[in-house]
């Protein structure tokens, strides 16, 4: 048996924190059940960074689509800042007290796995970035993980179940226990060569046996022009200064006439390696880093109590807007009324925190991966990585 909940688990409210559950019980027995709105942010982020990304609202509204509520949110790849409301939930409390659990599970480790990879994306350019890390991670999340990590800003995915989700085909080279298997680096890329169909590219992994310059060499002579790649997945304990091994290899395959080959390196990548390599290597594999992300933590707290502000110490009350200038990117947080506002460049702000979901309707179109990718590539600009 997995260990892990059920679709149905989470629609019935069996997936929360049990204080949930006795305060429903205490609300009903009281006959309390006023009518609040509730908004979830975030007061800091992980790291120091100074943004994040904001994900998971797609399953969030799979959730909430189920119960008489109105939601407000930023749309899915929305770059945010602390303290700004990412969604708002207005409802009689029992009604989603028991779910605050996994709407909260939903978006806090999407968002962090979304900014992490936009955070490589960023430090990465026009390299390749490839999600390497369901293998770090229960099998179950696999598919969320890697649909948050290219929408994010991966350029692709390593699981099959990921690339059906994404609409793109997942992205691999060979294992070493293919190598180890068939018996050589040239031989195991020869049989892949024979075998897999022409539209994937050839890429030789090259640190199984030998030392990474020769068997750069020796697939590069055996395959010519039909080698796109090769990856350097060296060990730690014998990486040495990776930059210089990857310097060399270079000099030696261009020496020869083979500069079409590009490189590719995973294995243990930080964000502090990426501005370090990126002269030498055209792609990452990136995997714990991003499958690994700290998550946004979010709080989801009462701003408003039967139309009055209230909240606790510590939060704002009251119901908000978010505001963005579309001309310079400026950004307001202000009280939730019709009041309009105009920015200091002369552009009127535009609402980012949007109704989404009116109960269980839905008042937004639900993006394909690929276009909510796409945004996050283009807003990439604002994301501070101090």
């Amino acid at each position: 048996m997995f260990h892990t909940a059920e679709p149905k688990d989470i629609i019935d409210g069996k997936i929360t924190d049990v204080y949930f559950e006795r305060t429903l019980k205490i609300l009903k027995a009281k006959g309390i059940n006023p009518l609040v709105k509730a908004e979830f942010i975030a007061k800091s982020f992980p790291d120091n960074y100074q943004c994040g990304i904001f994900a998971g609202l797609e399953e969030a509204m799979e959730l909430m689509k189920h119960l008489p509520i109105k939601v407000r949110a930023m749309k899915e790849g929305t770059i945010f800042y602390p303290y700004e409301p990412v969604m708002e939930i207005e409802g009689k409390y029992q009604d989603f007290c028991v779910y605050e659990t996994a709407i909260l599970g939903l978006i806090c480790q999407a968002s962090g796995v979304a900014t992490k990879s936009a955070r490589f994306k960023k430090l990465a350019g026009d390299k390749l970035v490839i999600s390497f890390g369901a293998r770090r991670m229960h099998p179950i999340l696999a598919p969320m993980i890697e649909r948050n990590a290219y929408i994010g800003g991966c350029d692709g995915v390593a699981v099959i179940k990921s690339g059906e989700i994404i609409g793109e085909d997942p992205m691999g080279t060979i294992p070493h226990a293919l190598i180890i298997c068939v018996g050589t680096t040239v031989d195991a890329i020869k049989a892949y060569d024979e075998v897999i169909e022409p539209k994937f590219k050839r890429v030789a992994l090259i640190d199984t046996f030998l030392d990474e310059k020769f068997e750069c060499l020796n697939v590069a002579e055996a395959m010519g022009k039909k080698l796109f790649a090769v990856r350097f997945d060296t060990p730690s304990s014998r990486r040495g200064d990776f930059y210089r091994i990857l310097e060399e290899c270079r000099w030696e395959l261009n020496l020869r006439g083979y500069e079409h080959i590009k490189f590719y390196v995973s294995g243990g990548i930080k964000e502090d390696d990426i501005p370090v390599l990126n002269p030498v290597v055209d792609g990452y594999g990136i995997g714990t880093s991003i499958s690994n992300a700290p998550v946004i933590d979010y709080a989801m707290d009462i701003m408003e109590k039967d139309g009055k502000p209230l909240a606790k110490r510590g939060k704002w009350s009251g119901s908000k807007r978010v505001l963005r200038c579309p001309a310079c990117g400026a950004r307001k947080i202000v009280p939730n009324n019709s009041k309009k506002h105009k920015c200091s460049c002369g552009k009127n702000f535009e609402d980012i925190l949007i109704p989404v979901l009116d109960n269980g309707k839905y008042l937004i179109k639900i993006e394909p991966p690929s276009k909510i990718r796409g945004g996050v590539i283009s807003s990439l600009k604002e994301l501070s990585l101090e």
